[in-house]
């Protein structure tokens, strides 16, 4: 037994060394941290994003959150989409030179209500006035391509909602566009 004891008394000595060690083992690093509060954290986000964005309507709907539709509701008609021819317009373009260039061009314009129809005829000498001047400014290699017939259009539809201003234009469509 005295074997017994002795083998024992290094394993004490030894065992509060240990105990010091698993103290500091047992601390976490801060990547560990970072990890354990940081994961739970980050899957929470993501399954409210999933549930509280448009793509999540379906899980909304499984889990009961989405607002239900009544039978009784008929549901809400579509916009009546109204279109409004404006005059053709012909205009010389910017050259820099003795050379004349020409645009020819028709427009529609896309309304929701029918109702702005007669506000826009009353107003439709500034909106000309407006298209004028601009295309006046506009050089042939303005027009080339798609791009350009896209430019082309984002400017006008811009124009034409600053000049009917508080009235909204939905989209301007080209009738008729010809360049000589």
């Amino acid at each position: 037994m005295a074997t017994a004891v002795a083998a024992k008394e290094p394993a004490a000595a030894s065992a509060g060394e240990n105990v010091e060690f698993e103290k500091v083992k047992r601390r976490l690093s801060g990547k560990h941290m970072a990890f354990l509060f940081g994961a739970p954290i980050l899957v929470l986000g993501i399954l409210l994003g999933l549930i509280f964005t448009p793509a999540g309507l379906g899980i909304r709907q499984t889990l009961g959150l989405a607002p239900k539709q009544k039978l009784d509701e008929a549901p809400a008609p579509p916009k009546q989409i109204v279109f409004m021819d404006l005059p053709e317009m012909i205009v010389n373009l910017n050259t820099g030179s003795r050379q004349s260039s020409f645009l020819k061009l028709r427009v529609s314009l896309e309304l929701d209500d029918a109702a702005l129809v007669p506000k826009l005829k009353a107003l439709e000498p500034r909106i000309v006035d407006n298209f004028q001047i601009y295309l006046r400014d506009l050089r042939r290699e303005d027009l080339d391509g798609s791009a350009g017939m896209a430019r082309l259009k984002e400017e006008l539809l811009m124009r034409i909602n600053v000049a009917v201003r508080p009235a909204r234009i939905n989209d301007v469509l080209f009738n008729e566009i010809l360049v000589q």
